[in-house]
């Protein structure tokens, strides 16, 4: 028995090779996206992952906002650790020049070790700032005044100014260094161990492999350890006020905005200095979270924007971004994370800062340092978490151009050589046998298929959009808690959709040019698309086109490959001669040869074609082994019958035997089609689905990660669902081509996925003891009177957040007022009058709560007597070292007097 061909592009290959490459590509996603690397057992020299977790389990063991003793108690001990790390005995260390307490005055100690490095601890406590913000559509402006408690360690490079110029108040001799940045400070309602805990323990480490003298930077680093970045970036601004501000010119932030997993590259002021984090081991991330930060999608903020905005540094934001439900609560802790997620960020800022450090600076023609304005904007993403591409944005736009220009160019001249060999089958309708307008006409069909893909790509496309716009209707927070159910429902609809329109136009009317006009129709409109992307790399500098720029380009070759398959079919002349010559029983000319690619004996119509069965064929069973030709017994040519006398001898020479197997069309496809390739289709898809597929998934992934549990902050709930929907499709659009071709079995399978998804998703709970929802409480107190006004502010769809409300017994049989929230765009706040807080305890249950709170709070307000528009506040708050003054109209200008 003859087995048949394993790669042949028949229904049973075609499923199991594209099941097992798409199931091989999405569960190795997966695994590198929630999967963190393990922690080495043995640490790099000079780095120990054990000390660091300790290190985080001290820093993190009680809540230390900015306005806190906590805060001060963390402080302290930070001077300690890192004095610690420099007079450890078991290591040489470089020298310690200077320790400088209260200004820039150095108390000098004693050397450590001998060596040519310095290095200098600041604890500045005098740096202070003031600055104003306008304001927006979404916030009031405000003004500042800050003073900072900031630490800083100075590792001068081999190449740093030898002098120590920052106490001299001038600029550095040198070329200058690199800032590595994260903040001690934590929220009021978390304990900060990945928000920032991790960032401040990985400077720690950096301090002491740094501090050897084996590993001396080449350039010069400062370590800054800054409080108050919780309170509008205070911290970053006033390292603006001391002198060593001056001497980096790149920088490396570590933040937290979420609780764990990987730290990813968030951000990146251009391409050079990307290179340096391309030396990591692990590296993770896409620029497209750049251009949703740049775009204003992303509402929060780092000290990133102040080092490249402010300073006009170069440099990258490492972070990590989820679970968001942990953020900035009381489970961002050492319990709910992990050392695989604090050796990725170490790992990362070790191999970040050795490529900072080791490089030469980034200068522009002009010799000087590059401003950000001056970089070069640059594009970048991970694969699988292991490699790393970078490039700049001019190189992509430059890409996308010549694309634009080479892939039609190429397809349109294929195109035309085909028609100049008669082989350009695609749109004809028919064959006239001659140039004669009385010549009879054969039927090609080869406008049969032409606009099935668009249909179906509609009806699917349309389907999930549909399904975005129910759930946002029905259970809009679904996706906080099971995002990937959300997926499923999203996949497999498009997915069912697609196949069950190709797969039934392919039974009715079967065309073996289905996948060719698919490839077709996703070139025009991967093209046009490529057309926006490119203006808005050209006009926006949007970088995250280099999605549409892969992809297309992976669409255009296996188009390319497609339309080399018409090569190798008959002459749509050859064929209507043979066509004709079945039909009248005669021939008016030489038939091509058997051996030729244009056979005669392959060219007989199938009953599609309306050539219908002799009355005795009704009870002939029709298998794939029957022959085309009606009344043909199998393995026999009939050609023969209709040559003409002094052409049959040739024919006979070349007709083939009873014993031998004829080539047919694949069922009952156009009879012309028994000589396409049926291996080819595996190069088309291998070229089409599996890079574009890990492209786009694992940016599917990444905002999948970063937006689902941001509806708690206020983000719209159908800007997720239809980013969901939107990245659905070209996930299974590289499928296309081959789904007419699939069994019933993969479909059957998912279609019961959709359905069970789609009940999950209407009517589960949203919020899981993992994945809880997030509400901001709010308690107002008039200090004369003593009244508490509360407030919690929650998500506005659904009743969740008055269901919280409800359960608090200070909210019982009080009335409730909800508005839209002034403080948080698109949230609401309920707020209802409250029970007198208990902050400290008071001498008498009978004295009133005027009296309790009054001395919390000292003001007085003078006009001034030069102007008339100017006033003198004096305000001294008890036991807190915060305060905010709140203006019904915008001041001018202010002015702090100390």
């Amino acid at each position: 028995m003859k087995l048949k061909n394993p790669i042949a592009f028949t229904p049973l290959p075609v499923t199991i090779i594209t099941f097992l490459v798409y199931a091989a590509l999405i569960i190795s996603l997966l695994v590198v996206h929630h999967v963190l690397p393990e922690p080495p057992k043995k640490t790099s020299r000079g780095v120990e992952l054990d000390e660091a977790w300790l290190d985080l389990q001290t820093l993190t063991n009680g809540f230390h906002p900015y306005n806190s003793r906590r805060n001060d108690e963390v402080r302290d001990w930070l001077l300690r650790r890192i004095e610690s790390i420099i007079h450890d005995d078991k290591h040489s260390r470089l020298r310690l020049q200077s320790r400088q307490t209260r200004g820039f005055r150095p108390s000098t100690i004693s050397a450590l070790s001998s060596g040519s490095g310095t290095l200098s601890i600041i604890s500045d406590m005098t740096s202070n700032v003031s600055f104003a913000v306008n304001a927006t559509s979404s916030r009031p402006g405000y003004s500042t005044y800050f003073e900072g408690t900031n630490i800083m360690v100075y590792i001068r490079g081999t190449e740093d100014d030898p002098t120590d110029w920052w106490l001299e108040h001038r600029d550095p001799n040198d070329d200058g260094g690199v800032l590595i940045n994260a903040h001690y400070d934590s929220v009021s309602t978390g304990f900060g161990a990945t928000d920032d805990g991790v960032g401040v323990v990985t400077i720690l480490q950096l301090i002491k492999y740094f501090s050897s003298p084996e590993r001396q930077p080449k350039k010069g680093i400062i370590a800054l350890l800054n409080n108050g970045e919780e309170d509008m970036l205070n911290g970053a601004r006033a390292f603006s006020q001391h002198p060593l501000s001056r001497f980096p010119k790149t920088f490396l932030n570590l933040e937290g905005a979420g609780a764990g997993g990987r730290a990813t590259l968030f951000r990146s002021t251009d391409a050079e200095v990307t290179r340096a984090y391309q030396s990591s081991r692990y590296p993770f991330g896409s620029v497209l979270s750049a251009d949703a930060f740049k775009r204003g999608f992303v509402q929060s903020e780092t000290d990133y924007s102040v080092f490249s905005s402010v300073f006009g540094m170069r440099g990258l934001d490492v972070a990590f971004m989820e679970p968001r439900a942990r953020y900035h609560t009381e489970q961002d802790d050492t319990r709910h994370t992990d050392k695989a997620s604090m050796n990725h960020m170490l790992s990362t800022a070790l191999a970040t800062m050795q490529r900072l450090t080791a490089e030469t600076p980034l200068t522009s023609q002009r010799g000087k340092q590059d401003s950000v304005s001056e970089a070069t904007e640059g594009v970048w993403f991970d694969l699988f978490g292991s490699a790393f591409a970078v490039f700049q944005l001019h190189t992509l736009f430059a890409l996308s151009v010549s694309l634009l220009i080479v892939a039609p160019l190429i397809l349109i001249s294929i195109s035309a050589l085909l028609y100049r060999i008669d082989r350009f089958y695609i749109l004809s309708g028919s064959k006239r046998l001659s140039d004669s307008t009385d010549s009879q006409i054969v039927s090609i069909q080869g406008l049969r298929g032409l606009s099935r893909w668009p249909i179906a790509f509609i009806l699917a496309s349309g389907a999930v959009v549909g399904l975005a716009f129910l759930i946002d209707r029905i259970n809009p927070y679904i996706v906080y808690s099971s995002p990937y159910a959300v997926w499923s429902m999203m996949l497999s609809a498009w997915f069912v959709i697609v196949w069950v329109y190709v797969s039934a136009a392919e039974k009715f009317k079967p065309t073996a040019l289905q996948r060719l006009y698919t490839f077709l129709w996703v070139s025009v409109a991967g093209w046009l698309l490529l057309i926006a992307t490119t203006v808005l790399e050209r006009n926006f500098k949007i970088a995250g086109g280099y999605l549409v720029f892969f992809y297309f380009a992976c669409v255009f070759l296996a188009t390319t490959v497609c339309l080399f398959e018409l090569f190798g079919l008959p002459r749509k002349t050859d064929y209507a001669a043979g066509m004709q010559g079945i039909q009248a029983g005669q021939t008016t000319g030489a038939l091509p040869e058997a051996d030729s690619p244009s056979s005669a004996p392959n060219l007989a119509p199938s009953h599609e074609e309306g050539h219908g069965p002799s009355p005795g064929d009704d009870e002939e069973d029709v298998d794939e082994s029957t022959s085309l030709i009606r009344g043909v017994a199998p393995g026999r040519t009939t050609f023969k019958h209709y040559t003409s006398p002094n052409q049959r001898a040739e024919v006979a020479e070349h007709e083939v035997s009873e014993h031998q197997p004829i080539r047919k069309a694949y069922g009952f496809e156009q009879p012309w089609s028994y000589s396409l390739p049926s291996w080819l289709w595996i190069l088309e898809f291998l070229l089409l689905a599996p890079f574009p597929l890990i492209l786009v998934g694992q940016v599917s992934l990444l905002l999948t990660s970063a937006l689902s549990q941001t509806l708690a902050d206020g983000s719209s709930v159908l800007t997720v669902y239809l980013a969901i929907a939107a990245l659905s499709i070209p996930l299974f659009a590289p499928l296309g081509p081959f789904l007419h071709r699939y069994t019933y079995h993969i479909p059957t399978f998912l279609f019961l996925v959709f359905i069970g998804t789609l009940i999950y998703n209407l009517v589960a709970f949203p919020f899981s003891a993992n994945n809880r929802l997030k509400v901001f409480f709010l308690d107002r107190v008039d200090l004369d009177t003593g009244l508490s006004n509360v407030s919690l502010t929650g998500v506005s769809k659904g009743s969740f957040l008055l269901d919280t409300v409800h359960a608090l017994p200070s909210a019982a049989g009080k009335d409730i007022y909800c508005n839209s929230s002034p403080l948080r765009k698109g949230l609401t706040e309920c707020s209802w009058s409250g029970l007198a807080p208990h902050v400290v305890s008071s001498l008498h249950p009978a004295i009133p709560p005027e009296a309790r709170y009054r001395d919390w709070l000292a003001f007085n307000i003078t006009r001034s007597r030069n102007t008339t528009n100017s006033a003198h506040f004096y305000i001294s708050g008890r036991n807190t070292r915060a305060c905010k003054l709140v203006f019904n109209r915008s001041i001018q200008d202010f002015h702090i007097k100390g």
